[in-house]
């Protein structure tokens, strides 16, 4: 089993927005993330993006921040554009089963009119809850595919 730690939990309550740091996130089964915009019913309940993603971008000259990216879960220690879709990841007693990799950007995304680029679409992953539970930025994972 590989682990991983979590950086950061984040939310919004608008959809294309960045999303805030929060001291914990509740996750629903086959819902998402409580006050949270993307959830409810679909495959894109959660979003996560690794914080080696975002120091990639860091190194463009902007200043980010977890959440910056729209990401619900940041990550530490964990190539998530590499798991395969179907991959069950567990984050204390939270299972999710990743649905996507990337996404489309979006139109106007503030990162990419910055910098030119945004990291999210080829590196951001996206999961359905399958077990439900508490989040915060001390909590670690694990994954098996």
């Amino acid at each position: 089993m590989i682990t991983f730690e979590i950086v950061s939990v984040n939310i919004s309550a608008e959809t294309g927005e960045k999303k805030f740091p929060v001291d914990r996130i509740i996750l629903k089964e086959r819902f998402g993330i409580e006050g949270d915009a993307h959830a409810g019913d679909w495959h894109r309940q959660v979003s996560l993006l690794a914080q080696e993603d975002i120091d990639t971008m860091q190194g463009r000259g902007m200043q980010l921040s977890p959440g910056d990216f729209a990401e619900n879960i940041t990550t530490l220690g964990i190539a998530l554009a590499d798991l395969p879709i179907g991959a069950r990841i567990t984050i204390d007693t939270v299972a999710l089963e990743v649905t996507q990799i990337g996404k489309e950007c979006h139109r106007g995304c503030a990162i990419r009119q910055q910098v030119g680029d945004c990291v999210m679409p080829r590196r951001g992953i996206f999961a359905r809850v399958l077990k439900g539970g508490t989040i915060t930025r001390e909590s670690t994972g694990s994954y098996h595919i």
